[in-house]
């Protein structure tokens, strides 16, 4: 390790970090052990048992366990009750996951866990997870992955000798994931009230209206066969500057080809000649053989043209808006409906049609409405998209200092 010192520090601290292997930030490490899983009483007590499963790979903290034994479980088993304020890390199925406890518990097998700090323990959870992402790729294993507990106290770290510069640092990354939790709790949130709008601002049911409406509202919805609301869009050209090659995603609609793509179009050659199929500004895109993946949404990206596997419709402004026919045909129990007309003898390999899909029966309030069902659902949208993108720039900021901060 030649590097002394990491590029960005708090002001005060100049003196060159120490190499430290991991054994020596604790003054004890516990393995772990199951309890016979026969023996219910075992399970009966209130000392947390960690798993895997109930650690997170980017939550270092507020761990949640599922399962609690007794003493007598303890005694019996390989399982030790580890003192609070330690750091349990995954070696086996999960490796790579660790985090700090701050009560007693018990771990599987699948643990090791540092006790009696010798280090600021937030220094010590965030440094011992900056070098478990670099050592993961090294790690030697087929199917499941794993790290020998010897093997893992050896691994080096560079290491602030002032505690008050460790204390610094641990504090400045547990603020950070703080804020990024409560980012992530409000985008959860946000997600949940829109599922629950979504329920109640349709009919379900049968039903002519929805649970919820906008006041100055009160006729029945008026049922149509989707063929009228959309149209297929068949036609096809070559990509071009005005109608740039476009992927298709459950994730992100309509979206840009990847840099990996783009390389590898340098390597292939020339494909301007080839042919796809168009996709406009506000269309209905879905994927037919992902359609139960949620593969369908409306096209916010513009002007383009991707694979014809996918299908594109025209929207029947005269009838709808596409804001409004968007939500109507991406809500679960609309796909549930159309998965139904699924055809294929390899679930994998089963599609929906677009005959069928636009076969199917759909209901509509009148236009006045439909514009502000379809605006309240695109704020709410755009709010969504506003915390993701906030979200998304924190993790990339605490992703920038964990490099520059750590050796």
């Amino acid at each position: 390790m030649s590097k002394k010192s990491p590029q960005l520090r708090f002001e005060g601290f100049t003196d060159d970090w120490e190499e430290r292997k991991l054994g020596d930030y604790s003054e004890n490490t516990f393995g772990g052990g199951t309890p016979k899983t026969g023996i219910d009483e075992y399970w009966t007590g209130d000392i947390p048992w960690i798993q895997s499963s109930d650690l997170k790979k980017e939550q270092l903290y507020n761990v949640q366990p599922s399962k609690f034994i007794t003493d007598d479980a303890v005694k019996n088993s390989a399982t030790k009750l580890v003192p609070k304020n330690s750091i349990a890390i995954v070696t086996r199925v999960g490796v790579g996951k660790l985090a700090l406890l701050p009560f007693e518990y018990a771990t599987s097998q699948d643990f090791l866990s540092l006790s009696n700090l010798k280090v600021d323990k937030w220094f010590g959870i965030y440094s011992t997870y900056t070098m478990l992402q670099k050592e993961l790729n090294n790690i030697q294993g087929t199917s499941i992955k794993g790290i020998t507990k010897p093997e893992l106290l050896k691994k080096k770290m560079r290491t602030p000798s002032l505690i008050d510069e460790q204390s610094k640092i641990g504090t400045l990354f547990k603020q950070l994931d703080d804020i990024i939790a409560l980012h992530q709790s409000k985008l959860d949130l946000l997600k949940e009230q829109k599922k629950g709008f979504l329920q109640k601002m349709f009919p379900k049911n049968g039903a002519k209206v929805p649970e919820l409406r906008f006041a100055g509202f009160a006729d029945d919805w008026e049922e149509r066969k989707l063929q009228e609301v959309l149209r297929e869009r068949n036609n096809q050209q070559p990509q071009s500057m005005e109608y740039p090659l476009v992927s298709f995603t459950v994730e992100n609609g309509v979206t840009p080809k990847t840099d990996r793509y783009e390389r590898e179009q340098l390597v292939v050659g020339d494909k301007s000649s080839k042919k796809y199929k168009v996709t406009v500004l506000n269309d209905i895109v879905y994927n037919p053989a992902n359609l139960k993946f949620g593969a369908i949404s409306r096209n916010k990206y513009g002007n383009a043209v991707f694979s014809p596997i996918y299908i594109t419709f025209l929207v029947n402004n005269d009838v709808t808006t596409p804001e409004f026919i968007e939500m109507f045909v991406t809500r679960n129990d609309f796909i549930k409906r159309a998965l139904k007309y699924q055809q294929g003898t390899v679930y994998e390999r089963q599609s929906v049609s677009p005959t069928n899909l636009l076969a199917m029966n759909v209901y509509l309030p009148g236009k006045s409405e439909q514009e502000k069902i379809g605006s309240f659902f695109q704020q709410l949208d755009e709010t969504i998209a506003l915390h993701q993108r906030k979200l998304d720039l924190l993790k990339e900021q605490k992703k920038g200092f964990l490099q520059k901060m750590f050796v």
